[in-house]
């Protein structure tokens, strides 16, 4: 059981999403106590409100949820009781179209620079392949240069669909 209380105070954007994203993969039971509507929206699955008279009601969803589920003040405390609404299910960090989480935000940022450093890499394996030397000193080499190309052709392939991915769903 995780218990929080007003977590999302003093929180900057990036760590807020952050945060959402470790509550929605936590698998325990969650309490959490916040004034921030959206994470209570996107993170909670059920919700409590202390309604008047000293009750506590019962809700399924997050705050948007309780406000439409929330009975008027002219209804009788056994209907309040009754006041459920099928549980919404949960997102997860991936489901969420057009929203990196921070790990994917943190992936894309250094993307290009490894790309960079496998081009060259590729580019300096090219220039030995291109000098005769090279097949001079005996197979092994060019077996040795042959195999890392076919590696840096495949994780470059990767890399640059997985790039295509991420800024497609920034």
């Amino acid at each position: 059981m995780l218990v929080l209380d007003e977590p999302t105070n003093d929180l900057d954007l990036e760590t807020l999403e952050l945060l959402e994203d470790l509550l929605l993969a936590f698998e325990g039971t969650l309490l959490l106590v916040s004034h921030d509507r959206e994470l209570l929206n996107n993170v909670v699955d059920g919700t409590l409100a202390m309604e008047p008279g000293g009750t506590v009601g019962d809700y399924a969803g997050g705050y948007d949820d309780w406000v439409r589920q929330r009975p008027g003040p002219e209804a009788a405390p056994a209907q309040k009781a009754n006041t459920q609404a099928t549980p919404r299910p949960r997102e997860t960090p991936a489901a969420r179209p057009g929203r990196l989480t921070y790990k994917e935000r943190q992936e894309l940022e250094v993307l290009p620079a490894r790309l960079e450093a496998l081009e060259e890499e590729q580019a300096a394996l090219y220039a030995t392949m291109a000098d005769a030397n090279t097949y001079q000193g005996g197979g092994d080499d060019v077996v040795r240069t042959t195999a890392r190309l076919a590696e840096i052709e495949k994780a470059l392939a990767e890399m640059y669909a997985r790039w295509e991915e991420l800024e497609s769903k920034a």
